[in-house]
């Protein structure tokens, strides 16, 4: 929710709740409604302008802002049970993730960080060192001196990927 402002990030989430249809307000209650049914607008034309056309096609129908939003998450970030699913497959990619013959250590690299970096955006806690030791541990035996070298001068725990 980057793209949308921080004062109508709270309208994206929770939506603006109307009053009952036979409910009496008081004119700051209708100039507040007002108020935050213009937030609601304004958030629904960010969201717009944000949204490739193809996509904008399917929610154009919707309502709120909220409305879309919660439309955009379910379709794109999926139900609990599929972002399990999702995250059970990047756990297991990176298990089973080895250094190829003729790979590049960079490559290598990038490829470990793409998962990891995967993985923590579908919820996964990870820190720092599991990915460092993964990266160690998966590189080719051509690599054994490098690895041996830095597990004795460094204190792995400590050792953050850039410094790797």
């Amino acid at each position: 929710m980057a793209m949308i402002p921080f004062h109508m990030k709270h309208v994206v989430e929770f939506g603006v709740r109307e009053p009952a249809k036979d409910a009496v307000m008081t004119d700051a209650q209708k100039t507040e409604l007002e108020g935050r049914k213009l937030k609601d607008l304004k958030a629904k034309n960010y969201l717009f302008q944000a949204i490739d056309r193809p996509i904008l096609e399917t929610i154009l129908s919707k309502e709120t802002s909220k409305d879309i939003w919660d439309s955009m998450k379910k379709k794109y970030q999926g139900s609990s049970r599929v972002k399990c699913a999702q995250l059970q497959a990047l756990r297991r990619d990176f298990e089973v993730l080895q250094m190829k013959d003729g790979e590049s250590v960079t490559s290598y690299c990038a490829r470990t960080m793409e998962i990891s970096n995967n993985m923590r955006f579908h919820g996964e806690k990870m820190e720092d060192v599991t990915i460092v030791e993964k990266i160690l541990r998966s590189l080719t035996t051509k690599f054994n001196y490098v690895v041996y070298s830095i597990e004795e001068s460094k204190d792995i725990d400590a050792l953050s990927l850039d410094e790797l």
